[in-house]
């Protein structure tokens, strides 16, 4: 009990500097079978990492216990605020949510009402799930998650639906690509814009102990643009890969006697793409993302080296999902 008594629960349990050791952390707190556990569980849970991290750790607790609760609490309450994500927005909720809409996108391709249909249920869900994973120490104002939210369903729907008609007379495959097209560029689009504040007022920055350094636009813009691509490379298989597919199955006579189980099939191949893409998109870049202090801004970098010295090389931040 004694190791236990001493446990750092926020230390990661595999090692973060590593993209195998984040590819780990990630298909530990994304799993969706944590959407299945109760309100009355995650509270539970969120008691025993806070009890445990002001050093009282319940008689008769296990590691193992530990771990779980702690899985628990990263995979439904925000790292910043400790509040309790809404459940759409968890990046938990990317395999089913995602899964779903993005196999109707790849199914109802064809037709202009469809495209719209879609592209803006896709971009209202990639909405909750932007505004839950910001960085939280940069409020946003209902006017400006509007103004975003408009901005990148417009995108998506103008990119979509001008590809839709541009590739009429295209090959069919190349048709079926358009879906992605328009997420990619709608990503580049509400991302950024969801995430305004940071961009404007810059993030807070901490040495590798914590402490505040000050704020800084450039890691915003740094953790902001790993998030994109992160989004990207989270959605191009199934929405690349999967059109290549269907296009080759639907030449077989048994395929066009099952066109009504097309979407259904389509979307459980998505899902399938999406149980490892999540983990290993999030991973792609630590969560704590480090800037060197040379690279921040000058009158934040002065600052940092007239009370530090040399002593502090690299500032950290949490980039969020």
């Amino acid at each position: 009990m004694a190791s236990i008594a001493k446990f750092n629960i926020d230390a990661p349990r595999w090692d973060q500097n590593t993209f195998w050791g984040r590819v780990k952390h990630f298909f530990n707190i994304t799993d969706p079978r944590t959407l299945l556990v109760s309100e009355q569980t995650l509270d539970s849970a969120k008691t025993i990492v806070e009890n445990c991290r002001a050093g009282s750790v319940p008689p008769g607790t296990s590691e193992e216990q530990l771990f779980y609760a702690k899985k628990l609490y990263d995979s439904a309450f925000h790292p910043d605020s400790g509040e309790k994500m809404n459940l759409i927005g968890r990046m938990s909720f990317q395999v089913p949510g995602g899964m779903a809409i993005t196999g109707c996108m790849l199914q109802f391709y064809r037709t202009v009402p469809a495209v719209v249909f879609w592209q803006w249920v896709n971009q209202s869900f990639n909405a909750i799930v932007n505004y839950t994973n910001r960085n939280a120490a940069s409020p946003i104002s209902v006017k400006q998650i509007g103004v975003a939210y408009f901005t990148a369903t417009s995108t998506a729907l103008a990119t979509a639906v001008g590809l839709n008609l541009y590739t009429k007379r295209a090959p069919s495959l190349v048709a079926r690509w358009v879906p992605f097209a328009a997420v990619a560029s709608a990503n580049c689009v509400n991302i950024p814009l969801m995430r305004q504040q940071e961009l404007i007022n810059g993030i807070t920055v901490t040495d590798e102990n914590d402490n505040t350094l000050g704020k800084s636009r450039r890691a915003a813009i740094k953790g902001i643009t790993q998030v994109v691509v992160s989004r990207i490379v989270m959605a191009a298989p199934g929405m690349i890969l999967l059109p290549i597919i269907m296009e080759a199955l639907e030449k077989y006579p048994f395929m066009k006697k099952i066109q009504v189980l097309h979407a259904p099939l389509q979307t459980v191949l998505v899902g399938g793409f999406l149980v490892f893409m999540v983990p290993v998109a999030c991973a792609l870049f630590p969560q704590r993302s480090s800037i060197a202090i040379s690279h921040l801004e000058p009158e934040l970098r002065e600052r940092i080296v007239a009370e530090h010295g040399d002593k502090v090389t690299f500032a950290y931040f949490n980039k969020g999902l």
